[in-house]
Parts: structure tokens; sequence; C-alpha cells
């Protein structure tokens, strides 16, 4: 079971009514009242292998320091696509008309808490714009990635991600 670990927003304001911890009876604490979401956004680099557009995460941020994707609590009224695409949005300055989704995979329960992971496509690697919750955003090789200090939570499920994305075809940009 969890609980609610700060007071809840008033009911008429749903929108970002997702902010807040909640603490499992073990202790353990995860951010987002109804969940989490985050974006896995691939596009094809430079030799037509996958690349990932990675967060690396402000100091001050949980887990700062290390890397990640873009996203963030999910709101009550979202579901996981939304949210994701909205964070991705609001952290990396993505345009959500330009991103495909592909996929979802829950990549964290824990007493009914989930973090999932939108799994998604642009056909070239998007210019992005940083909010303060990103030390840095850049766009790495998946081959790459675990050479990197990921965040423990996504570095769990990296492996997982992978065999995942290896079943779904990048998509590409279309000759004309």
């Amino acid at each position: 079971m969890l609980r609610i670990h700060e007071p809840l927003p008033k009911l008429d304001a749903v929108r970002g009514d997702g902010d807040g911890w909640v603490v499992s009876d073990s202790g353990a604490a995860f951010w987002g009242r109804h969940g989490a979401a985050g974006l896995l956004l691939r596009a094809p680099g430079a030799d037509g292998t996958a690349a990932v557009l990675l967060q690396h995460r402000a100091p001050w941020s949980h887990q700062g320091g290390t890397w990640g994707l873009p996203g963030g609590a999910r709101d009550s009224h979202e579901t996981p696509e939304e949210a994701a695409v909205r964070e991705a949005h609001e952290e990396a300055g993505l345009s959500p008309e330009r991103l495909t989704v592909r996929t979802t995979v829950v990549t964290a329960e824990n007493s009914g808490w989930t973090y999932t992971t939108v799994i998604a496509d642009v056909d070239e690697q998007l210019e992005t714009v940083p909010n303060r919750e990103s030390a840095e955003l850049r766009w790495v090789a998946e081959d790459e990635v675990a050479e990197l200090p990921l965040h423990p939570g996504f570095a769990a499920s990296w492996t997982r991600l992978r065999e995942v994305t290896a079943s779904i075809p990048l998509l590409v940009k279309r000759q004309n």
C-alpha cells in the first residue's frame, strides 16, 4: 500500500495533480502520486543505427548527475503516453506532433505505483531546449548508453528496453 507523503492538492487543480512523493509500507519513496512515465525517444544516427535522447539530470534533482529519460509524474487524467510526451515537451522542448509512439513498457512497479517507459521515434535527431531539470540533453547511440552513469531506475530497465526496441524497426526519414 502506498501513502501520499504530501497533502493532496485542491480537487479542481487537475493539471499538475501528480506531483508529489508516495511512500510504500517498506518506506521506499516514489515520485508521482499517480505513477510516472518517461520517453525513450529514438532517431537514426549518422550511421543509420538508433540513437536515443538522454537527459543529464540537474545536480539539485533526485539522483542528480545521472543520465535518464525525460519524464516525470503522471497527472490523474493522463495516460502514460500523454504524461511522457508532455514531460518531453516541458523538459526538452520537443514538439508532440513530431513524435510517433511505438509502444509502452512498465519498467517499475511497487505496491500499485508504476513507472512506464514510452518508446517513440522521430525521423531525425531533433534540436532540444533543456529546462532547469536538465544539466544537458544529448542524443546517444544505443550501444553507448550503458557506458554513462545512469539513473538507477533507468539502469535497471535498460537491458529490457533494448530487447523491446530491437523488435521494433526504427522509423527513418522518408525520401521524396
